[in-house]
Formats: C-alpha cells, sequence, structure tokens
C-alpha cells in the first residue's frame, strides 16, 4: 500500500513540474525579458502568498491596557497571518522619552499612538501621510468627520483617532450623599463650584477635600469658555492674553484658602492623573475633572458610586467639545505603509476589536461601533455614553475649535505644572508666576515653531 502510494506521489509531482515548466501560470504575465512578474499580492517567489511583514507598534498605557491591545493584535495576526506585529507599551511617564528617543534615531515602530501632541510631530515630519490608502486600505466611511478633521495637519491626514471621549466633572455620589449634599448637575457655574468643593470639604473633616486642582488641565476649557483659547494654531500662537491667565490661577488659588483644593502635597503622593493612587477612591476627594473614558477604571477601584456632569459654565458655554483621546501614526520612514494602514483600519472598524478595547481609550470612533457597545454596556458604561451624548448635543449649539497640545507641549506641561507648585507652595505670588508662565509660554511656542 505504501509503494502505491508513492508511485502516485511521483507522478503527481512529475506533473506539477511539467505544468509549471510550461509557462501556464495564471498569475504571471510575460515581461520585455521573458520572465514572470508577481501581482501585488504576490511574494517574490510569484506565489498567491503574500510576502510576511513585520510592524513594531508602541503605545502607553498600564497592564490593562497593554493586555486588551495585545488581544487585538492576535485577532489582526488571525485575518492576516502573514502580518506579525511586535508590540511595546510603557507607562505614559516613560512613553514620550521613549518614542522620542528611537525617531531621533531612526529606529521607530512602524505605528506609534499620540495624543493632543500631534501637531509636534507633524511639525517634525515624522509622520506617514495617510491619505493614499483612504478608500483602499484605511477605510474611514464610518469615523466621525470631526476625528477625520482633527488628524488632519497642515492639508495631510497624519492621524487616526483610536477613541474619542469628553472631559467632564466626575462627582463621588457617595462622598455628597454623606454629607447631605445635592449632587452637582450640568449647568453649574464655577462660582458653584467653588461655593460646593469648600462646603463639602468642611461638611466631611480634615484629609477631605471637595476638589483636585486642574488648573493645568483646565486651561484651554476654561479660556473657551471666554472665547479665548490655549494655542492659535492658525498663527501659532499662544490664543489667551495675560489677563485671561491671571484669572484662572487666581480662581484656584484662593479656592486652596478656603481649604476646598486638595493641598499640594497630597497632590505630589496622589496625583489626579493616576488612577491608582487617585483620592477619591478612598473617599478623600469629591469632584475632579477627567476624561470620560477614565470614569470605567476609576469606579473599578471603588466602592463610592460615581458619576460625571459637565464643567461649569462660561459666557461661552461649557468649553467642551467630543475629542480625540488619542490615536495611531504611521512613521514616515516605515517600509510598509500599506500594512500600516490596514492595521489603523482594523484597530478602529472591526466590531470584535470593539468589544476587546471596550471604552480604554474612549468610545468608538465609529458609530457601528458605539452601537456594538453601548448595545452591552455596563452600569458605568451607560454614565459615559450618556455623559458623552449630552456633550454632543450641547456642541451643536456651543461649538468649539478642536484642542490641539501647543507646539513643544511637554516642555509647556512641565513649565505650567512648576507655576502651580510655585502658587500652591508659597514660592511665588499669584501674580509673579502668572507673569512669568505667559513670558514662558510664549517663549517655547517661539522656539518650537521655528524647529
Amino acid at each position: 500500500m505504501k509503494k502505491w502510494s508513492l508511485l502516485v506521489c511521483i507522478v503527481l509531482s512529475l506533473a506539477l513540474v511539467s505544468a509549471c515548466s510550461s509557462g501556464g501560470n495564471a498569475n504571471t504575465a510575460p515581461n520585455s525579458q521573458g520572465t514572470g512578474t508577481s501581482n501585488a499580492n504576490s511574494n517574490s517567489n510569484g506565489s498567491d502568498t503574500p510576502a510576511e511583514v513585520e510592524l513594531r507598534m508602541m503605545w502607553w498605557g498600564d497592564q490593562e491596557r497593554a493586555d486588551i491591545t495585545n488581544q487585538v493584535v492576535e485577532l489582526f495576526e488571525a485575518k492576516y497571518p502573514h502580518i506579525d506585529i511586535i508590540g511595546e507599551f510603557a507607562p505614559s511617564s516613560g512613553y514620550w522619552d521613549k518614542i522620542n528617543t528611537q525617531l531621533a534615531s531612526g529606529t521607530a515602530p512602524d505605528i506609534f499612538f499620540l495624543g493632543g501632541n500631534v501637531v509636534d510631530y507633524a511639525i517634525k515630519g515624522v509622520l506617514l501621510p495617510l491619505d493614499e490608502y483612504v478608500g483602499n486600505q484605511l477605510d474611514l466611511s464610518d469615523m466621525d468627520e470631526s476625528m477625520i478633521q482633527y488628524g488632519t495637519v497642515n492639508d495631510q491626514l497624519l492621524h487616526i483617532s483610536a477613541g474619542a471621549n469628553a472631559r467632564g466633572i466626575v462627582i463621588n455620589k457617595t462622598m455628597f450623599e454623606k454629607a447631605n449634599m445635592e449632587i452637582p448637575q450640568d449647568g453649574w457655574t464655577w462660582e458653584e463650584y467653588a461655593a460646593i468643593a469648600t462646603e463639602i470639604s468642611d461638611k466631611l473633616g480634615d484629609g477631605v477635600y471637595g476638589t483636585y486642582d486642574f488648573t493645568y488641565d483646565g486651561l484651554d476649557i476654561y479660556f473657551k469658555q471666554h472665547g479665548q483659547q490655549l494655542y492659535n494654531m492658525d498663527e501659532q500662537t499662544i490664543g489667551f492674553d495675560q489677563d485671561m491667565a491671571m484669572q484662572w490661577f487666581s480662581y484656584w488659588a484662593e479656592l486652596a484658602e478656603k481649604g476646598g483644593v486638595v493641598t499640594p502635597e497630597a497632590a505630589v503622593s496622589n496625583p489626579n492623573e493616576d488612577i491608582s493612587k487617585n483620592l477619591m477612591i478612598t473617599s478623600q476627594v469629591a469632584m475632579t475633572l477627567l476624561p470620560s473614558n477614565q470614569l470605567t477604571s476609576l469606579q473599578s477601584l471603588t466602592t463610592d458610586e460615581l458619576t460625571m456632569v459637565q464643567l461649569p459654565r462660561g459666557p461661552k458655554g461649557t468649553g467642551v467639545v467630543f475629542e480625540s483621546s488619542q490615536g495611531l501614526s504611521g512613521y514616515a520612514k516605515t517600509e510598509h505603509p500599506e500594512e500600516v494602514a490596514l492595521f489603523i483600519s482594523f484597530f478602529i472598524n472591526d466590531p470584535e476589536a470593539a468589544r476587546i478595547l471596550g471604552n480604554n481609550r474612549g468610545v468608538p470612533v465609529t458609530a457601528a461601533n458605539r452601537d456594538v457597545l453601548q448595545a452591552e454596556a455596563s452600569d458605568v458604561e451607560k454614565i459615559i455614553y450618556d455623559y458623552t451624548s449630552r456633550v454632543s448635543e450641547a456642541t451643536k449649539t456651543e461649538p468649539f475649535a478642536i484642542s490641539y497640545n501647543l507646539p513643544g507641549n511637554a516642555e509647556f506641561e512641565k513649565m505650567a505644572k512648576t507655576t502651580i507648585q510655585e502658587i500652591g507652595f508659597g514660592r511665588k505670588t499669584v501674580e509673579e508666576a502668572v507673569a512669568s508662565f505667559y513670558a514662558n509660554a510664549q517663549e517655547i511656542i517661539a522656539n518650537n515653531v521655528a524647529q
């Protein structure tokens, strides 16, 4: 029986060799030298099997984000087995140094995540223009138009949002109930915010605070509420005057004097942006400003009941828009731009990927995937969808321009936070600190735009 099998194999092999030598391969066509030229999907041997491709991708975040991102990578590789994705991640504190070092040395990953600082990298010319892949490898047909606009810088599509969110005030309802105070609602004012923060601090006693100080995170929002903005991208200058900055910094200094704000010492050891250390989870802070996509993680760490409301209003409204949380860009020097575009498209469009990612990077940027998640949403996710819907509705009557971080954002952030600490620790008066802040902001933009 084995001999008969061997004979059949030999006959079939000879037949295949004969067929190949006759030039009858339908996937090749003779060129001027009489040799076959493979089609676009074939490897170098003329096979229909695509050539093996390896891509590197880097993102920031915690272990939870790493786990779900790797799951999506595995899902993509199962659908496109010829593409291998090598994933790297780092905490946000070290991510930017790492990506900047790799860009400077020409060893950057093929795909990497950026946030509101996309302008910095667009100016440097290190991002892959994606326009030519739209409608082919990159499907943006179901993506919100505002998100597409966000990733278009200097008339080039350089960045694809991976999730959208809206910043808002997270409220610890349990603490308010303990203080026998009403839960704040949309439509309140900054004067009411300060009064409520002070009152709940007084009622709940030492070591409990009404709010985190979000002077830095609220800069652009407050400025927009008053008809100005942090960065004027068209003119490449700061978009606010010194009096407006003085007004905002003074607000927080006065609220801190009344005892309504987390002390600078406590904020250093328990920063608002570090969800695992945020004092709201230990019932020590009643209100804070956070992106909506962080509510799920925050709620998972406490038995207190949390919710979200819009920011206090200014003369022009809330100043908040449905915005990109972060997104994917390709490296300008990648050797595999089509595969980069293909992965980005999969990341934002695939419904199973959406289920895995959830709201970790914000709600999906495509309507279809928002519908997928909303149908399966948990109680806390329903709060997020309800909140972002209210923000979306508000922007129809109170539209605001897309916000980008200003050029040299890392330097600006460090400078601004130093200014806040100088005020908080009493090293400078508000007037002195704001004067330096305003001058330094202008200098940082001028230096980085010129590069």
